[in-house]
């Protein structure tokens, strides 16, 4: 399918999916939402795509955001809608695709961006990355799992100075508190996300969704029943039966 704000290149066994509205700094209105949420179906689909990238077209931004002018008039109903949406379309989609999802974060990753990032499983930024959810000083608050999902990442404390103050913090201090994985130079940063997709990509596709299923599951009291369950599961899939033989017979394994 042919999409108007996003494109999409594959490489070996990934898939980059760039937000292309530069112009806009990449910001989320409800095409590009609507475009990101059928791009990850297709792709959850499309066999030879083992793990999936996340970017913005440009050196400035990652995703400057949400377009404002899409909701500036909406009243309490509509809002609780707009992120009940978002939330079922793309976000809670990207936190729990069965492939991994790598955000490679090359400029301002703001609001709404910072929330994309934040559902990815895996981020990587540029060290011209620039971060923040700068929503109290529209007069409103994350919306797009902001507030839930940054405390888990940085903790409560720190995640409150992000969104009270509106500010914006730089990559390498978003390493220092946990926010992103590394920090990588700006010229490097796709070549380095497309590298460790190509690591993950070598490992039983199978085992990776049923880990990305148990951790997900890590915050809530049935964490160590799922871990458990998939873990049985594990057993009666035939990339089981390829690794444990591979390793047996002292060769690399071969997963589909």
């Amino acid at each position: 399918m042919k999409f108007k704000h996003l494109k999409i290149t594959y490489h070996q066994h990934s898939a980059l999916v760039l937000i292309d509205r530069p112009k806009k700094l990449n910001a989320l209105h409800r095409e590009t939402l609507s475009e990101i949420s059928q791009a990850l179906e297709e792709l959850i689909q499309e066999h030879r795509v083992r793990v999936i990238l996340i970017s913005g077209a440009g050196d400035k931004a990652f995703v400057a955001g949400a377009d404002i002018a899409e909701f500036s008039d909406f009243n309490a109903a509509q809002g609780e809608e707009l992120s009940k949406s978002g939330h079922e379309m793309v976000f809670d989609a990207i936190a729990n695709c069965p492939k991994p999802i790598i955000a490679a974060i090359n400029g301002y990753a703001l609001g709404g961006g910072l929330e994309l990032a934040m559902a990815a499983h895996i981020r990587i930024a540029s060290d011209q990355a620039m971060m923040g959810l700068p929503e109290v000083s529209l007069g409103l608050i994350p919306g797009y799992g902001g507030t839930q999902r940054l405390p888990k990442l940085i903790g409560k404390g720190r995640a409150l100075e992000m969104i009270c103050t509106a500010g914006m913090i730089d990559a390498q201090k978003a390493a220092a508190w946990g926010l992103v994985n590394r920090v990588v130079p700006h010229a490097t940063l796709v070549e380095v996300c497309l590298n460790l997709a190509a690591k993950i990509a070598q490992n039983s596709s199978s085992a990776i969704a049923l880990a990305i299923d148990a951790v997900n599951a890590s915050d809530t009291p049935e964490g160590f029943a799922v871990e458990i369950e998939n873990f049985g599961r594990c057993f009666d899939t035939q990339d089981f039966t390829e690794g444990t033989q591979a390793f047996l017979h002292k060769k690399k394994p071969k997963f589909n």
